[in-house]
């Protein structure tokens, strides 16, 4: 029975070109998109971003073109090779103020695990294992049943925290103040109180209700975090997972066409002002991403945000020279910052491939009273030609054609005239 529920979610959102909540079916479902995302875990999260590299890359496409099914694809790929993964949509957060935007990725991020991280490197840099220590103990009590635990071995603990955090010139002084106090509290020493812990946790997660001043005892900064700090913050964040043993940090943002949507249906309306502000926010995040180690971010968006002229991206001339592929081929370049999904697919997409994906979809709703229909050559055939003539994407038409929702019949040339 859950199965079978969990197949009929799986159809309802590929018939409305969304993707399946299963990493597992986005796999299986997964052909063709490899193009991208293995050339990106090869090129990227293999060596460049592993190394210590940043990048920033847009995805655009049509509806039904798999913007969405490529970020979950990658997302799954990059946890795979060991990055911690955050998956964000801007229909459910405002971009134009970048404080936010960090905070909302920092908490997707298990910080205490990843100071947790950092404390059994620290122990094993001290000669020791983590393994060894008793659950519910600390390093220091461990040291201390074994008679270690003297002034000596405090002050190298004390160093320990100092290089790894203290003396990290990615990492914001508070910032790094705030990890080497939480990280000693799990080690032993230094010891913080458990309502102090509760304030630099307080601090990190932007808690605006805490008193600035309550950090000076710390010897922290009686600073907020702003829009204007929040990207120093990020690059902090993308080190301490590194610190902790992570490949690195990759960020997910997607459904960014919400900038110029004007429905009344959307929540999350944007002014002229605010969408600026998001313009200039990533504008900005472009020209730091250089001071960044072992972080990228993946913006998606429907082809609307580069059509409307007067409040897409190309209204934004400061972000547009930046991101615009100054040089246009007919061969997709895999290195470009902007990557036209529609484009893959008229380039990758081969009628071969459009039966692989329409067999797979059909092998995975078989074990319900669904009626499939899977394409022959002739009908994949059709289905790029009208691709090209921009009546829908490949995916989407695949999907429809397989599941018989295209909404339409052939016509003579066997084309199919579909619903809108």
């Amino acid at each position: 029975m859950e199965t079978e529920t969990r197949i009929n979610a799986t159809i309802a959102q590929l018939s409305q070109g969304k993707v399946p909540e299963s990493e597992q079916l986005l796999s299986e479902l997964s052909v063709g998109i490899q193009f991208l995302t293995d050339f990106w875990k090869e090129r990227y999260l293999d060596e460049f971003i592993l190394a210590g590299g940043s990048k920033i890359k847009f995805l655009t496409g049509g509806k039904g073109s798999g913007k969405t099914h490529c970020l979950h694809l990658f997302q799954s790929v990059a946890k795979d090779a060991r990055y911690i993964t955050v998956s964000l949509s801007a229909r459910n957060l405002w971009l134009h103020d970048f404080r936010e935007f960090y905070l909302q990725i920092f908490s997707q991020v298990d910080i205490m695990h990843l100071l947790s991280c950092c404390s059994e490197r620290i122990v094993e840099a001290m000669g020791f294992s983590s393994k060894d220590i008793e659950e519910g103990t600390t390093f220091l009590d461990h040291l201390a049943i074994q008679g270690l635990a003297d002034g000596l071995t405090r002050r190298e603990m004390r160093n320990q925290l100092k290089q790894m955090f203290l003396d990290n010139r990615r990492m914001d002084n508070n910032f790094s103040l705030a990890c080497s106090l939480l990280c000693g509290s799990l080690l032993g020493h230094p010891v913080l109180e458990e309502a102090n812990k509760d304030l630099v946790l307080a601090w990190m997660h932007g808690d605006k209700k805490i008193r600035m001043t309550s950090l000076r005892p710390l010897g922290m900064a009686p600073s907020k975090i702003t829009k204007y700090s929040a990207r120093t913050m990020l690059r902090s964040l993308s080190e301490l997972v590194h610190l902790a043993g992570f490949s690195g940090l990759v960020v997910l943002v997607d459904d960014l066409d919400v900038l110029v949507d004007g429905s009344g249906m959307n929540p999350f309306h944007y002014t002229k002002m605010k969408r600026e502000d998001t313009y200039e926010s990533i504008r900005q995040l472009i020209d730091d991403i250089d001071t960044f180690g072992h972080f990228m971010v993946v913006y998606a968006f429907g082809r609307e945000l580069l059509d409307n002229e007067n409040a897409g991206l190309k209204s934004y001339q400061a972000l547009w020279m930046r991101i615009q592929n100054e040089v246009v081929s007919q061969r997709i370049n895999k290195f470009s910052d902007i990557i036209d999904l529609d484009a893959v697919a008229q380039q990758v997409y081969t009628p071969e491939m459009l039966i692989q994906m329409s067999t797979k979809l059909a092998q995975i709703v078989q074990h319900i009273n669904v009626e499939t229909t899977v394409l022959d050559e002739q009908t994949a055939k059709s289905l790029i030609l009208q691709a090209k003539l921009g009546g829908a994407s490949l995916p989407r038409l695949v999907n429809q054609a397989t599941l018989g929702l295209l909404g339409g019949a052939q016509d003579e040339e066997g084309q199919y005239e579909l619903g809108v």
